[in-house]
Order: structure tokens, then C-alpha cells, then sequence
């Protein structure tokens, strides 16, 4: 083992050696994880119908790493982590049940890969769920981590027993050929900048797929490791159990008492296939033989005997071992598969807010901005929600966000709970998960929605898909904020209009209110609901400066005022008599929208409905196809270039399910297809929609 040097004094951590009882157990997992991963290989027509690895190499400084880990710990295990699941308690029988997608898998009930857990069990680490994509783990555990740390500086956590050497950690399992993931590079900076509690463990086997180390880095993970200032640093033998048991113990002590963030970097053989989708006897030659010989197995087989354990003892050791896993796999062979009736199940967690409560208009108060109810709405939830906190670029400090939007916020709460992050959109989003699963509540902001891209990683992998493969275990309670749109002269980079990709990500909710109410209402429920919510906030309607954008400032609604996500308003109402003799028709549209075709129907008194989504998804199909019905003709208006646009999904949608109530085709109005929005005003006139173009559409709709 190696250490940095001149960070601790030698005698503040010793290394810790495993008692008799703790190497017994080390041996007979050990020993059931390889049978385990041998009886896979003989009955791979079974077993590898669906892709799988194990831990076959790995196995010593897996148990290693999982002995050090209590029930109020949590864990973000690697996808051959199958060794690390045995060490925190798991029974090879529900390995077996995910490995065939079994009813009864535990962490997915058979909706994901194998050693893909989620768990929330008493006396075992919890495990929130994460993705396949590797190097993406890094995010969310880390933001268990924050999140950990937050909750104790809070003082939101129990109190009693747990002392300092007690507190919870964080284990997030990584592979050196994902630590080239410039994700994790994120992860690393805000772990050594905010000194969070989490060891990462890199497990260094060298191999990639079928790329090699030598192929794929310029330096360990050890190495690279150096370059984080207040990263402390720990390399073993990951083929050595004792001493890969007394490198994590020291890991573990450090984070416990300092509260600081530790990296392992553990050397392994690789012994099996990278899956068994990818055997390795396609693309590896002599190293196999060479890695063979670093066996943890073998190894600790002879550690053991020179301890003064009898061969007896361990012979029984690996044939009890033997026996488990295969009275264990026949167990799972005749377990019953999901029933097919539930493949819908947990898209979303069921919403806290189901119905408006609160006042909307009291007497009395002062028409307000939406940017100044945004700013309401969340002033009013952290003083509300003490596990509630608020971060992202240049929100903190001085500042209070490039559109002031959270002014003075970090003045008044302090810098714990509103503060800045680094240029990083994947961690802003990403570690809402990890805060999530430990409890803590975040809103987070991405600055424009031009720049969301580079969280779009973790938003599809790891937020969007939580709820559904934890098979409802892990919602992600995650409030992002974005403001969007265009506002005159903002340029390619500050002016952009996202919410068609959004809504092509299963497993989030996206709205987009139009004026001060719905802001301040909207934003609550978002923060209220159990699931990933982005909140699209156009920044032309901010301030009310726009013309044409004065009703976008409106009464503001008391503190506590909540508006349930999926119901639509109707923004302005066609004139009674105009609608019995079928001169009218409505406009279907949101945020901007709402606006520019209040203006043009001034030039068609009585003949506009203006219907205001309000909430993208989910949607409510119901007012739409009732407003459709009511004037039998429609108007999808978006601020989008139009083509493959959400405004075009709509708009094929009321065809089909409307056919027979309309009276003309469904119009559709959109900015055009262009990549970006010109910096020039009058070339970005020519782009957008505007009163005038929804007026010529309106014209020829309301013709037919």
C-alpha cells in the first residue's frame, strides 16, 4: 500500500486487521462469488440471455471494501460489483432474480442489468439507483455526499448514538477506464472543494472493453487523483484481501472523522469476460494467463492456511459456498417472471399536489413580476423547508443570478443553503439525484437553456429513469430551473428554446407558465412533487418589458399558494355569440405564445380562445381536446423552429384523436428551422413568430 505523504500524522489511522470471524466470511464469499460467476459460464444458454458480469478477480477488494460499510451508509456499486452485494448482505438467490429478470428482483423487479441495485433495506447501505453509463455514478454519489453534509450542517440528521467515528459515508465503485469520464472530473472538484464525505474506490484492472490502459489514459487514477487539492490518496493490491481490508479501513476512518473525500486506487486481475456479451476470449491473449496469476482466491487460500486455518475448515467453507449458489439457482430458475400487467408501473412517483390551494389574488396586494415570484416562490420554500437548498451558477453570493432571480437569497439564508457551483451543468443536474436519495431537497439552476445540454447525461440516464428502474424506490425529488427564450438581442447563445428535447426524455415533468401567478403557484408544485420537474422560465417575460407582455405582471399570490402541474388555463375566452355562430377558434400555446396571440386577436375581437398549457408534461389532453371540440378549428403556436417540434407532435395528435369536430386542419405556427437565433434584432424579428405572423395564420384559419 502507498500513501500521499505529509497529509496525516501515521498514528491518527491504523490500519485495521481482520479478525478470525472476518475472514472466514471474506473466504466463503469469496469463494460464492466465483462459484457464482462458474455456474453462470456452464449454463450461459440460461444466464446470459440477458447481458451480466461478475466480479471473478475483483473479489478481494470488493468484500473489502463492502465489510467497512454500516446501515446508515450508502453505496453507488459498479456494474461487477456482484462480490461488493454479497459483502453488504445480499443472498446470491436475489442476484440470481436480477440476472433473469425475475418478479421478485429486489432493486428493479426485473427491469434492469444484473448487479444493477437499488435498496433501501435496514442494516444495509442504501443504494440508490444509477445507470449503465460508466463514470456517470460519480455524480449522483457525490451528491449524496453534499447532500449528506448539508443535512448535518443543518443539523437534520438523528442524533444519539453515532459518534465521529460513526458518521455515514459514501462508496462510489468506479472502473480506472471510466475515470477518463470528464464527469468525473466534475465529481472530484466539488468533492475536494466542499471536503465531502465519500471514498471513491477505482478498481484497475486495465482493460476497458477491449481497449487497454496503455490505450486510453496518460496516467492512473492515482496519478490524476494528485491533481485535486485535499484529495487524499491510497493505492493497494486489489488481489490481496488483508491488505486491501486494512487500505479501505484507513479510507473509512479518514472519511468518518474528517468529513473529507479519499480515493483508492486498488490494482486487479481481470479473470472473466468484460459481459458475457463480450467474452474475452475474443480479444485477450497472453494477458489472461498473466492476470490468472494474481488470483485473489488461490492467494488468500494460502494467506489463510499461514494464519493457522485448517484446510479442513476452508474445504467446508468453499463447498458450503458451492452448495448455496446452486440450491440458490434453481431457487431463481422457478421464480416467477413480472407480470406483464405492470409494465407502466412508476413512471412517475404519485404527485404531492393535486389540487390549487392557497390564495391566488388576495386582497389588497401589489401586482408583482414573474421574476420577483419566482424569487417569492423560493424565498418562501427555504424558509419553509429547512432541508431545502439552492445552488447553481452565480445564484450565491453578491449576485443573486444573471437575471437577479434570486437576489439577496444567499445574504439571507447563508452560504450552505444558496450558494455557487462551479461551470458544471452535468453535476448542477446530476447531483440532485444523489440529494434526493439522502433526503435534502434541491432547485438548482442552469444559467440558459442554450448551455442545459451538457446536463443532459445525467437528466436522461440518472434522474429520468430512477423512479421506473428502482421500481418506484428511488424517485428523484429534483426542482430545475431554466430560464429560456428569446428577448431581443440575445444572441445564438442566450436565446434558445429547448422544451421539444426535453419532452423526448421519459420520466420528468416540464412547465412553462406565462405570467406572476402561475410562476409563483407552479413553482411550489414543483418543488412539492416527488419527481424530476424543469421549470422553463422565459426571460422575455421576466421583467414585463416586451410589448405586448404587460399581463404577464400580475397580482402575486400569497405565500403557500399551489397550483397542481398538468392542468391548462384558458387565458382568454371567445365571445359567447361568436362561438354559437362558428366564427371562432382557439389558440393552443404557452409561455410567449400566450402573448403574442393576445395581440393579434385584438384585430378579431370575440373570435380567440387563448388556451395556456401551462404544463408540457404532463399535459392536459383533456382541455385541449375540449377546447379543440368547443370551436372546431386550432392554432398550435410555439416559440420553437417548427419542424419535429412538440407544436407539430400536438398538432398531429388533435388530427387523430379530433378528426371528426374539426372544421379546418390544425395550423401550426413556429420560429423558423434555423440552428440558431441570429444576434442581429431585425434578423431575429424574421426568425420568431410575432403578433403580426399569428395574425395572418389566425385569418386563414378562421377562412376556412
Amino acid at each position: 500500500m502507498t500513501t500521499e505523504t505529509a497529509v496525516l500524522p501515521e498514528t491518527e489511522f491504523t490500519a485495521a486487521h481482520p479478525d478470525g470471524t472476518t475472514l472466514r466470511r471474506a473466504y466463503r464469499l469469496m469463494h460464492t462469488a466465483a462459484e457464482m460467476a462458474r455456474l453462470y459460464e456452464e449454463n450461459k444458454a440460461v444466464t446470459a440471455r440477458y447481458v451480466h458480469a461478475t466480479a471473478r478477480g475483483h473479489e478481494a477488494i470488493q468484500l473489502a471494501a463492502a465489510f467497512q460499510l454500516t446501515g446508515s451508509d450508502y453505496a453507488a456499486p459498479y456494474y461487477r460489483d456482484d462480490a461488493m452485494l454479497l459483502g453488504f448482505g445480499l443472498e446470491p438467490y436475489e442476484l440470481m432474480l436480477q440476472l433473469m429478470a425475475k418478479r421478485d428482483d429486489p432493486f428493479s423487479g426485473g427491469r434492469t442489468y444484473y448487479s444493477h441495485p437499488s435498496l433501501r433495506r435496514a442494516g444495509l447501505p442504501t443504494i440508490p439507483h444509477q445507470s449503465s453509463a460508466t463514470g456517470m455514478q460519480a455524480i449522483p454519489a457525490t451528491g449524496v455526499a453534499q447532500g449528506m453534509k448539508y443535512l448535518e450542517g443543518q443539523q437534520l440528521t438523528p442524533r444519539g448514538a453515532a459518534g465521529p467515528a460513526d458518521r455515514p459515508l459514501v462508496l462510489c465503485s468506479i472502473g480506472d477506464g471510466a475515470m477518463t469520464e470528464g464527469e468525473v472530473a466534475e465529481a472530484l472538484q466539488m468533492a475536494a472543494l466542499h471536503q465531502l464525505p465519500i471514498i471513491y474506490l477505482v478498481q484497475d484492472n486495465e482493460w476497458g472493453i477491449s481497449a487497454t490502459g496503455r490505450e486510453m489514459r496518460s496516467m492512473d487514477a492515482y496519478e490524476f487523483a494528485a491533481g485535486f487539492k485535499g484529495l487524499h490518496r491510497l493505492q493497494c493490491d486489489g488481489a490481496d484481501f488483508v491488505a486491501s481490508y486494512a487500505t479501505l479501513a484507513e479510507a473509512a476512518g479518514y472519511v468518518r472523522q474528517r468529513r473529507g473525500p479519499v480515493l483508492v486506487h486498488a490494482r486487479c486481475p481481470l479473470l472473466g469476460h468484460h459481459t458475457s456479451g463480450v467474452r474475452r476470449e475474443w480479444y485477450r491473449g497472453d494477458n489472461l494467463a498473466q492476470h490468472s496469476q494474481q488470483d485473489p482466491l488461490p492467494r488468500f487460500h494460502q494467506q489463510l492456511l499461514a494464519l493457522g486455518l485448517a484446510e479442513e475448515e476452508l474445504q467446508q467453507l468453499a463447498a458450503d459456498a458451492r452448495a448455496t449458489v446452486q440450491q440458490d439457482y434453481e431457487r431463481a430458475l422457478a421464480a416467477p417472471n413480472p407480470d406483464p400487467a405492470t409494465f407502466q408501473d412508476h413512471e412517475f412517483a404519485p404527485p404531492a399536489v393535486t389540487q390549487e390551494a392557497g390564495e391566488r389574488s388576495p386582497a389588497g396586494a401589489d401586482k408583482a413580476l414573474m421574476v420577483d415570484a419566482a424569487l417569492h416562490a423560493v424565498d418562501d420554500i427555504l424558509q419553509e423547508f429547512p432541508e431545502a437548498l439552492f445552488y447553481g451558477q452565480d445564484v450565491g453570493g453578491e449576485l443573486g443570478g444573471v437575471f437577479r432571480e434570486a437576489a439577496l437569497l444567499a445574504k439571507k439564508y447563508g452560504d450552505a443553503r444558496v450558494f455557487n457551483t462551479p461551470i458544471q451543468e452535468a453535476y448542477i443536474v446530476g447531483s440532485t439525484a444523489g440529494m434526493s436519495a439522502v433526503g435534502a431537497k434541491p432547485i438548482v439552476e442552469i444559467q440558459f437553456a442554450d448551455y442545459i445540454w451538457p446536463g443532459l447525461n445525467q437528466l436522461v440516464e440518472e434522474l429520468s429513469k430512477s423512479c421506473y428502474l428502482s421500481n418506484g424506490q428511488f424517485p428523484v425529488q429534483s426542482l430545475i430551473r431554466v430560464p429560456i427564450g428569446a428577448y431581443g438581442g440575445g444572441g445564438p447563445y442566450h436565446s434558445g428554446s429547448v422544451e421539444s428535447t426535453l419532452l423526448t426524455i421519459r420520466g420528468i415533468k416540464v412547465v412553462y407558465p406565462s405570467n406572476a401567478a402561475d410562476m409563483k403557484g407552479l413553482m411550489r408544485a414543483a418543488f412539492l412533487d416527488p419527481n424530476p420537474v424543469i421549470m422553463l422560465e422565459h426571460k422575455g417575460l421576466y421583467w414585463s418589458k416586451v410589448p405586448g407582455t404587460e399581463d404577464a405582471k400580475t397580482v402575486e399570490p400569497a405565500a403557500g399558494y399551489v397550483l397542481p402541474l398538468g392542468q391548462a388555463a384558458v387565458a382568454q375566452e371567445a365571445a359567447p355569440d361568436k362561438l354559437r355562430n362558428g366564427e371562432t377558434c382557439v389558440v393552443i400555446t404557452y409561455g410567449m405564445g400566450v402573448y403574442w396571440a393576445k395581440t393579434a386577436s385584438r384585430q378579431l375581437p370575440g373570435q380567440v380562445e387563448i388556451l395556456d398549457l401551462r404544463t408540457l408534461n404532463p399535459l392536459d389532453w383533456e382541455a385541449v381536446q375540449a377546447a379543440v371540440r368547443r370551436h372546431g378549428k386550432a392554432l398550435v403556436l410555439t416559440e420553437e423552429p417548427l419542424l419535429n417540434s412538440f407544436a407539430e407532435s400536438l398538432a398531429g395528435r388533435i388530427q387523430r384523436h379530433c378528426f371528426r369536430q374539426l372544421d379546418a386542419p390544425v395550423f401550426t405556427l413556429g420560429a423558423a428551422n434555423l440552428p440558431a437565433i441570429a444576434l442581429n434584432v431585425e434578423l431575429e424579428k424574421q426568425m420568431l413568430p410575432n403578433p403580426d405572423k399569428v395574425l395572418a395564420a389566425l385569418q386563414e384559419l378562421l377562412s376556412y
